[in-house]
């Protein structure tokens, strides 16, 4: 029997599913908190979950990822009275099986839950049908929600022999999760060849990738194999693929249907069986929409799709990647590796680190040097940017339409004097609580609105939210 879990606090409603879900032949348990309803997501296996988005103690989206997480790693139905375009795209986007309104009737909210069911039996008969093979992601540290979604499409690609787009900021790791793809599938064995698009001369690109013959033009002095044809039996991997010439768009196009490449000068065809698996921080969609990169190509290498989540959005693994680059370096080094003091984890776990995962590298390069022979790196070691730039946040004030009322100079008799620190913290947690109350209030608990307004990042400011049991609201 499927076990579902209804997390909202509109009584009707949840009277109404719980009466669909007990028709279909299942148990139904219902929660009116975020607070109640991941207790029982924690405490026993559920198959489906449907989340309200406005509940008393916040929005239900912040512990979308947390739900998704839990041992059953149930389905979850996004379920509002209220729907926002940008709300359902960031569901989807963080894994939520559907985002439906309630003004939908039973019978599509019963079919919507059907169809989840179903995926999900077959998902579990799939998982427990087969033996679990560890899948080799060297580089790769984390087991964040947001990672692991990513590594599961891993997963899933390098079974499957499908073109592969991988998208994504600078610096978030696109060409290790490529090498991953080809180090977990068939074609592990063979080369796995690299072309940075970025870097392709124009003048000569064709040469480069197909190849050409003794004489086929000036300075060809002998025949040069080219890299699409260096990929046969392996991976060919094209870094930054939207900064692909147009011009050698409609060559590489029919390569890719036929898999044949012919070389410069030469007069026979090829067989090349090589895997495509591309990458670029770009838009290529928009970049289609204004005619900068081809559609029919667009759509041939974008059979698989992995969009890498930024270091910002996944802030539970910068400490075990902070270990791991540190004992890296410290290994190449032949020093021991440091320890780190609470205050250096915090400082990393609060920047929004705009170059993801090489930044964070390069500034724990910048920390054991500076540290030199201290045991211990704490948040001195760390580049004062990055240090200002958390300071900044701690306490960045937005333009508001009505603006706080300043803080009542305080008095103290000689015996009621706090110590400083405690008192600090309750003056900064006060401040913070009525900086995101009226955050929310100026923007409607419009949440793009608040990120852009706030300058912190979406994970960060969901979390704000919760900490102070604020709903966005």
């Amino acid at each position: 029997m499927a076990h579902v879990l209804i997390i909202d606090d509109d009584e009707p409603m949840c009277y109404a599913l719980s009466r669909a879900v007990r028709r279909m032949g299942c148990e139904a348990e219902s929660a009116g908190t975020l607070a109640a309803g991941l207790d029982l997501a924690r405490s026993r296996p559920f198959d489906i979950i449907f989340l309200d988005v406005r509940l008393p103690d916040g929005n239900g989206l912040s512990i979308l990822g947390d739900l998704t997480a839990t041992p059953s790693n149930p389905e979850v139905i996004i379920i509002t009275g209220k729907g926002e375009p940008e709300g359902a795209e960031l569901a989807i986007s963080n894994g939520a099986w559907d985002y439906i309104e309630k003004t939908h009737s039973i019978q599509q909210i019963s079919l919507t839950l059907k169809r989840a069911l179903d995926y999900h039996r077959a998902r579990q008969a799939d998982c427990v049908g087969k033996t679990i093979k560890a899948l080799r992601r060297e580089k790769i540290i984390g087991e964040s929600a947001a990672l692991t979604r990513a590594l599961d499409l891993v997963a899933q690609s390098a079974e499957s022999g499908s073109n592969v787009l991988i998208t994504g900021e600078t610096g978030t790791g696109k060409e290790l999760f490529a090498r991953a793809i080809h180090e977990n599938s068939t074609r592990a064995d063979g080369p796995f060849i690299i072309v940075d698009c970025a870097a392709l001369p124009e003048s000569i690109v064709e040469s480069i990738l197909f190849g050409h013959k003794k004489g086929a033009f000036t300075g060809a002095e002998k025949d040069q194999v080219g890299l699409i044809f260096q990929a046969d039996k392996g991976t060919l991997f094209l870094d930054e693929v939207g900064e692909m010439p147009l011009s050698l768009q409609k060559s590489f196009l029919r390569v890719l249907q036929e898999r044949a490449v012919r070389s410069l000068g030469g007069k026979e065809v090829q067989k090349s069986d090589f895997r495509l698996v591309v990458a670029t921080n770009r838009d290529l969609d928009a970049m289609a929409e204004e005619n900068g990169f081809r559609k029919d190509l667009l759509y041939r290498i974008r059979s698989i799709h992995i969009h890498l989540p930024p270091l910002r959005e996944r802030p539970d693994d910068i400490k075990p990647l902070t270990t791991h680059v540190i004992e890296e370096i410290c290994k190449r080094a032949g020093a021991t590796p440091k320890g780190c003091s609470t205050d250096f984890i915090e400082t990393l776990e609060a920047y929004d680190w705009p170059g993801n995962v090489r930044e964070l590298i390069h500034t724990l390069e910048h920390a054991l040097t500076s540290s030199k022979r201290d045991p211990y790196l704490f948040s001195q070691h760390l580049p004062s940017s990055i240090r200002a730039k958390v300071a900044r946040n701690r306490i960045s004030v937005s333009e508001f339409d009505e603006p706080f009322e300043p803080l009542e100079e305080e008095t103290f008799t000689f015996d009621e004097i706090p110590e400083l620190q405690p008192y600090r913290d309750a003056i900064c947690a006060n401040a913070e609580s009525r900086y995101l109350k009226g955050l929310m209030s100026a923007t409607k608990g419009n949440m793009k609105e608040a990120i852009r307004l706030s300058g912190l990042s979406q994970s960060r400011l969901y979390a704000l939210l919760k900490k102070h049991g604020l709903s966005s609201r």
